[in-house]
């Protein structure tokens, strides 16, 4: 964790050069704005009344867009899972105005400095993110998960809601959460264990606007309250899977695994990084001993993330079991709507399918035109992260020409390795021949350029 100190303000010039470069949108057109804004005005009239159910929500302290809230009761030896995602789709209509623009975008994009919503801040921070000063309309999913941590999509209806707290990640506490919350993440974490999932979770570099306008450039792992909330989308996204491809439509997340030749420049990386990896265990079950505080094992985490194609949207085929390698499932993205445009569409075909009801005719169009605009719109929130950390990383050594630091060999690239510096959250390529995955090396920094986004090191 380090504090950036900034006098000459390039990380803001560097930002708003960002948002320049990759056209990220400034606010909302004027017809936008005004349908949002009556948008936000109606009344709805389609939504049973569970204000009495105890729902809270749990996000970083300082989100608006809250997406979900939950709540939790046992049901015999199962735990049913109320999970409300807030009901976009009773604010944004087919073809509208903030429906068009929603698709240009496909999902919010993210700078330290600020974020570029997928819809106007009177939806997504107002009228529609369930935060608990009033009632929301939201659908509300129930997903029964059973001891060995199975999940069946009960039932779905819309409701309105209200939510009796804002948890946050970095307070919460144990008597803050429904009774249950813990016991469904076990139950969850064992699940996929059993199955053989894949997930990895490492620390990874975050540039973060603090409350005095500074910033931070970070390796930040996942705080436990984060893995357990993470449970609850993935119970309900798997349920909601399942009861699409039974349905024979829907829009699922698909990944397939590294191939031979991934796994075997694995196996050198853990090699070279000093850690024992039999030839008899898989990389599915190698990954799952991995600990993300550990530097080295967090190296090969990475790298292990990196390895694979990358998920991606595929919508239903007939005689095709749609499949997410990490996962070890199928599964889907539902649980996000006021972020991503492709949970609104699966929130309405899930909506319709547990009650019995034709799948839209606009929803199942959207499913085969989403894969293309939120591979772009994935792309794009890439890009811009990546630029803002090689900014930070920039303006971090920005005068420190000329000194030494210590480094790891994380990884091969392309003329060169990957660097991570030992004592501050930087990552960068050397170009370099002869060396391998957890060299020890002294670097000297030659360059730092804010303006270019670019560290250049050389070896000593």
């Amino acid at each position: 964790m380090k504090s950036l100190t900034d006098p000459t303000q390039a990380l803001s010039t560097g930002l708003t050069k960002i948002r320049a470069e990759f056209h990220v949108p400034d606010g909302f057109p004027a017809d936008v704005m005004a349908a949002a804004e009556a948008a936000a005005r109606r009344v709805p009239d389609q939504h049973a009344d569970r204000t009495a159910m105890p729902f809270v929500t749990l996000d970083p302290a300082a989100s608006t867009d809250l997406d979900q809230a939950f709540s939790i009761e046992a049901s015999g030896s199962d735990l049913l899972l109320h999970y409300a995602i807030t009901d976009v789709a009773w604010f944004v209509d087919d073809g509208d105005a903030v429906d068009r623009e929603a698709w240009t975008r496909g999902e919010t994009f993210y700078l330290p400095d600020g974020k570029a919503g997928l819809y106007p801040p009177v939806i997504a921070e107002g009228a529609a993110s369930l935060l608990p000063d009033g009632p929301r309309p939201a659908v509300i999913f129930t997903v029964r998960v059973a001891g060995d941590g199975a999940v069946k999509l009960d039932g779905a209806e819309r409701a309105i809601i209200r939510s009796r707290a804002k948890l946050a990640y970095d307070s919460v506490q144990t008597s803050d959460v429904p009774t249950g919350f813990a016991e469904l993440a076990r139950r969850m974490a064992a699940n996929e264990e059993g199955r053989g999932a894949s997930r990895v979770d490492p620390p990874e570099q975050e540039v973060e606007r603090l409350a005095d306008g500074t910033f931070r450039l970070s390796f930040r792992p996942l705080l436990r309250s984060e893995q357990d909330n993470a449970a609850l989308s993935l119970a309900a996204n798997m349920a909601v899977a399942d009861a699409m491809l039974a349905h024979k439509t829907g829009l699922f997340r698909v990944m397939s695994e590294p191939d031979a030749s991934q796994v075997q420049r694995l196996r050198s990386a853990a090699q070279a990084l000093g850690l024992s990896w039999p030839a008899s265990t898989s990389l599915r079950d190698y990954q799952r001993t991995l600990d993300a505080s550990n530097k080295q094992q967090a190296a090969l985490m990475l790298e292990i993330r990196h390895a694979g194609t990358g998920a991606s949207y595929q919508p239903y085929r007939e005689g095709v079991v749609p499949w997410h390698e990490a996962m070890a499932a199928t599964y889907a993205h539902a649980t996000a709507p006021l972020r991503r445009l492709a949970d609104r569409y699966v929130v309405r075909c899930g909506l319709a399918i547990a009650n019995g009801q034709p799948v839209p005719q606009a929803v199942t169009d959207a499913f085969e035109r989403l894969p293309k605009v939120m591979g772009r719109a994935d792309s794009r929130a890439s890009q811009i992260n990546h630029a803002a950390i090689d900014l930070a990383e920039a303006v971090m050594l920005k005068g420190r020409e000329g000194e030494t630091f210590k480094a790891v060999v994380t990884d091969l690239v392309d003329h060169g390795v990957r660097v991570q510096l030992a004592d501050m959250p930087v990552v960068a390529n050397l170009k370099a021949s002869g060396l391998g995955q957890g060299d020890l090396l002294t670097l000297r920094l030659v360059l730092a350029d804010p303006d270019q986004r670019s560290i250049v090191f050389e070896a000593v």
